[in-house]
């Protein structure tokens, strides 16, 4: 055997393992998207029909809300309308309610100093008889010269 004939055999050797090798890539490379076509075969098995119940959802949720939408301008509507009752209403019978009010007070006020007017002994008081407290002692211990410890010190 010549140095020629030993070069073309390593030579032969190395394209032999060269094509194992890469036949062996290929026949993974070929396994790895047989697998990737059965998942993506199967993610589309499965996402079409929730894409389905997603569209049916979404179209429910429109429903609705066109709904409350109805919903919402006949609530304002009618929360327009209790205003303005209740305008009319306060301007109806609020001032007239007023006028009776002061009246009514004004008619037991004069029946009350009538009546203390009225009573045999009892001296009429009117607002100076009343007790205020200032400092802690009343307006009559204080005109009896009863001390205060305010303004001392």
């Amino acid at each position: 055997m010549s140095g020629g004939e030993v070069a073309g055999l390593i030579v032969a050797v190395f394209w032999a393992i060269l094509v194992s090798f890469l036949a062996v890539v290929l026949v993974r490379l070929a396994q790895t998207l047989k697998q990737t076509t059965k998942l993506v075969a199967g993610v589309t098995e499965q996402a079409v029909p929730l894409l389905g119940e997603a569209t049916a959802a979404v179209r429910s949720a429109h429903t609705q809300l066109d709904r409350v939408d109805t919903i919402t301008a006949d609530v304002q509507e009618v929360t327009a309308n209790a205003s303005a009752l209740s305008s009319t209403v306060a301007s109806t019978l609020g001032g007239p309610l007023v006028k009776v009010a002061a009246f009514g007070y004004g008619v037991r006020r004069a029946v009350g100093k009538q009546a203390e007017e009225g009573l045999p002994g009892k001296r009429r008081t009117g607002r100076a008889g009343r007790r205020t407290v200032i400092v802690g002692k009343s307006l009559p211990a204080a005109r009896r010269g009863g001390r205060s410890t305010r303004g001392k010190g």
